[in-house]
């Protein structure tokens, strides 16, 4: 997927400012789980995925997306939020995503819940997703999160995503809580900081929700060891995956 760009450019995204780009070729992903050369047992060793990122769109968007981002650029306008607030909109397979600026996200999902000509009263879902390189080769804002929205009034759908850099234990990635605007997200919220590490200043009780409130570290990054951790079922420990033996 296509980093957002630098979102200090100033430009108007929902207005396809962007310069359109043909889809670009990314890293080659080879294998699974971080295992490289022997004992890779888990059957995804001599995997080989081509990576492709969609280009930021441009106008005309086609479909209904057009008169959406008109509507949603007018209420921005209306409400003192600037445009610059969406960093980037791409729309690949029939379905639109707009980047938006993490500090403004709060403001972005209750507009687009308000504006009687938007409408998306429900949060269907929160999730985190984690882009870094398994060779450890730079990436800019690696960690997201992404928001599914549905208009139940216009029965549409669009999806809300910040990106984020890994941040550390004394600055972690933050981005507001939606609870307030969607109480659907509060238990996505939690699990998305359990699993990723993602504070969501504001919620009213971001706890674990699937590992013990004492468990150290987020499962579902990538920096995470993959094995060699006692779990409290008897004592048990499970390798990891390039330590175990190989069936060849």
């Amino acid at each position: 997927m296509a980093a957002p760009e630098d979102a200090a450019t100033p430009s108007d995204a929902l207005g396809g400012a962007r310069p359109a780009q043909k889809m670009t070729e990314t890293r080659t992903r080879s294998g699974m789980f971080g295992v490289r050369g022997s004992g890779d047992t888990s059957g995804y060793g001599g995997l080989r995925l081509q990576g492709w990122a969609p280009a930021p769109a441009e106008r005309p968007f086609g479909g209904w997306f057009d008169e959406f981002a008109d509507e949603l650029g007018a209420a921005l306008d209306e409400r003192g939020v600037p445009r610059a607030a969406i960093e980037q909109v791409t729309i690949d397979r029939d379905e639109m995503t707009l980047y938006v600026e993490p500090a403004r996200l709060h403001e972005v999902a209750r507009t687009l819940r308000d504006d009687p000509g938007l409408r998306f009263e429900f949060c269907s879902g929160v999730s985190g997703v984690d882009y870094s390189a398994p060779d450890g080769a730079p990436v800019g804002r690696p960690l997201h999160v992404v928001y599914h929205l549905l208009s139940m009034t216009y029965r549409r759908r669009v999806r809300l995503e910040v990106a984020l850099d890994m941040g550390d234990a004394a600055n972690p990635p933050t981005v507001p809580s939606v609870v307030d605007v969607y109480p659907t997200a509060d238990w996505h919220e939690r699990e998305t900081w359990d699993m990723y590490g993602v504070v969501f200043d504001g919620h009213p009780a971001l706890t674990r929700i699937l590992m013990p409130d004492d468990w150290d570290g987020h499962p579902q990054r990538k920096s995470y060891p993959l094995g060699g951790i006692p779990v409290e079922y008897k004592g048990a420990e499970i390798s990891p995956p390039d330590e175990r033996r190989a069936y060849s």
